[in-house]
């Protein structure tokens, strides 16, 4: 154990760069939530992977962008910010050949940090011109002293290691903080919530993700049944039949989908029942952000 290595790693970039899916596939399984629309993550959530020489825990964390228009979009750049402290290693992951002016931010905001910056150059299966990563990974060495620079794709699965490898180099000496069993430090209860919140934004297209949430009403274990009553809630009652579609067939469709990949997640079976309400603006109020389960840790 005197050479075990162990420490903290945030994962961070603009909305919808691919952070979430690096981390599940580091892992081996679903931590957190991945979906097409930007801000899908809204808290830092910890992911855990142990082996034999390691304990790497990943700090997956909300998109960083600079308009912060709304109560929530502040909140997001807080929490991703805040996990910055303390971390022994950021990777900085960006989309492709593509510089965008929110990757700019977030590079003014890592020139800040103490620690080394990895950068994961992500979702390259898209990058039509396989010629150009060399001269973009040229251009990113000249902004600033990266400790790595690392093509990847996390979708395949493609040069993961490759990137797991960089982080190893520089994590600290130290035994492991958690149990080798352990992968995540979020509670069932949460992890429950986020995957019915997924399927919405999956289901929903572009119509109304960003004005919902969802919160865990009840959450009981009976005679190996787990029974779990949850909220969702929108921001205006127009939202509402959207959530619940035609004949509640878009609302049974997310139940049906986040009740399975409960019951691979919590090795047991579920019982689930999905209820919408109304809470007018609360994605503009600090309060209602606090009292849903958004708060600063």
């Amino acid at each position: 154990m005197s050479e075990f290595r162990c420490g903290f790693v945030a994962l961070v970039g603009r909305p919808n760069v691919g952070k979430s899916t690096i981390m599940n596939r580091m892992i081996g399984q679903k931590i957190s939530i991945t979906s097409r629309r930007p801000q899908t993550t809204r808290h830092r959530i910890l992911g855990i992977k142990t082996d034999e020489d390691a304990q790497i825990l990943f700090v997956d964390t909300p998109g960083l962008h600079e308009k912060q228009p709304r109560a929530m979009n502040r909140y997001l750049n807080r929490a991703a910010a805040d996990s910055l402290r303390d971390v022994d290693v950021v990777v900085f992951v960006v989309e492709g050949t593509r510089w965008h002016p929110d990757d700019e931010w977030v590079l003014e905001k890592l020139r800040r940090v103490d620690c080394p910056v990895v950068v994961a150059i992500n979702k390259t299966d898209r990058v039509e011109d396989k010629a150009s990563l060399l001269p973009f990974m040229q251009q990113l060495a000249e902004r600033a002293p990266f400790a790595a620079i690392v093509p990847v794709c996390a979708r395949r699965g493609e040069h993961l290691d490759e990137l797991e490898q960089a982080i190893r180099e520089h994590l600290p000496l130290s035994e492991p903080f958690y149990p080798e069993d352990q992968v995540t430090d979020r509670s069932e209860r949460f992890l429950a919530a986020e995957l019915v919140r997924e399927k919405l934004f999956r289901k929903l297209g572009d119509e109304i993700p960003y004005g919902l949430t969802v919160e865990i009403e009840s959450f009981k274990e009976e005679e190996k049944l787990l029974t779990i009553h949850a909220l969702i809630w929108v921001e205006k009652s127009s939202q509402k039949p959207i959530v619940i579609g035609r004949k509640g067939a878009l609302l049974k469709a997310v139940g049906q989908e986040a009740r399975q990949d409960m019951e691979k997640a919590f090795g047991e079976k579920v019982f689930l029942q999905l209820w919408v309400k109304v809470k007018e603006g609360w994605a503009d109020d600090d309060r209602a952000l606090r009292s849903l389960g958004y708060q600063d840790t």
